[in-house]
């Protein structure tokens, strides 16, 4: 196993990939969320990597247009699936032992394949995705409801309740958020379920229960669709041990497929 620098050609752009490379025929195409270059926060999808590259799976990271070491203009998550598309035929010439790709995207990066319909790949495991449009900072009640059952499963937080040490008139508007009905699907979405619809592949959708993001998603979306996972206590990026053991055995369990 070794890790490889590249460079390839996105509408005459010049993009940065990495890849860790492993003798297996299925590999993963890591898509990065936000504005975070391909080896992650703190080098978490770099880890990422090398880890399942350990496992025998090749995997592909790349900086979208105008991010890290990647020129071109930054068009965001809504507009990279010609990024997407560009490094999945990158990861396949580099790499041409491999049949079949899984793509993999936390938080915006997971919007951007359900709204590219899977960007050509062949399974898709998508990790909190994004629905929270404009610059709302309003949890849903759920996420509210959520958070509360918590604290009232924590005894320092009952015993808070019980000396005083609670804003009471805080505590009764969260309330009375959390008892309202959670509103109509947004229109992102909306959207990104629209893409995932046409895609017809395998898909894994993973949850950190202990993240907003997450649980914006999931009062936006199906309650009963079995393609949904959760891992209780995870955080967005799944930097917890277990959450990173959860992480990678749903990861590996797609890949072997």
């Amino acid at each position: 196993m070794s890790r490889l620098h590249l460079t390839f050609e996105c509408a005459g752009a010049t993009l940065a990939g990495t890849l860790d490379t492993a003798p297996g025929t299925s590999g993963l195409l890591l898509v990065t969320g936000g504005n975070e270059i391909r080896s992650g926060a703190f080098s978490g999808q770099a880890a990422l990597a090398a880890r399942l590259a350990a496992h025998g799976y090749p995997v592909f990271r790349f900086d979208r247009r105008g991010v890290g070491d990647s020129g071109g203009e930054n068009k965001g998550f809504r507009k990279s699936r010609k990024d997407i598309e560009s490094a999945l035929a990158a990861f396949r010439v580099i790499a041409p032992r491999v049949e079949r790709v899984v793509a993999f995207g936390n938080c915006d990066a997971a919007s951007a394949l359900m709204l590219a319909g899977g960007a050509g790949c062949d399974a898709l495991v998508l990790s909190n995705p994004w629905t929270i449009e404009g610059d709302d900072k309003t949890p849903p009640p759920a996420a509210v409801r959520a958070r509360y059952a918590e604290k009232l499963r924590n005894p320092r937080e009952v015993a808070r309740l019980l000396t005083g040490g609670v804003d009471l008139g805080k505590l009764a508007r969260g309330l009375i958020h959390a008892g309202r009905r959670s509103a109509p699907p947004a229109n992102l979405a909306g959207e990104i379920a629209a893409g995932l619809a046409a895609f017809d592949g395998p898909v894994r959708i993973i949850l950190a229960g202990a993240d907003r993001t997450a649980q914006v998603f999931q009062s936006n979306w199906d309650a009963n669709d079995p393609r949904v996972v959760q891992c209780k206590d995870a955080g967005h990026a799944w930097a917890e041990p277990q959450a990173r053991e959860f992480l990678d055995r749903h990861l590996i369990e797609m890949l072997r497929r």
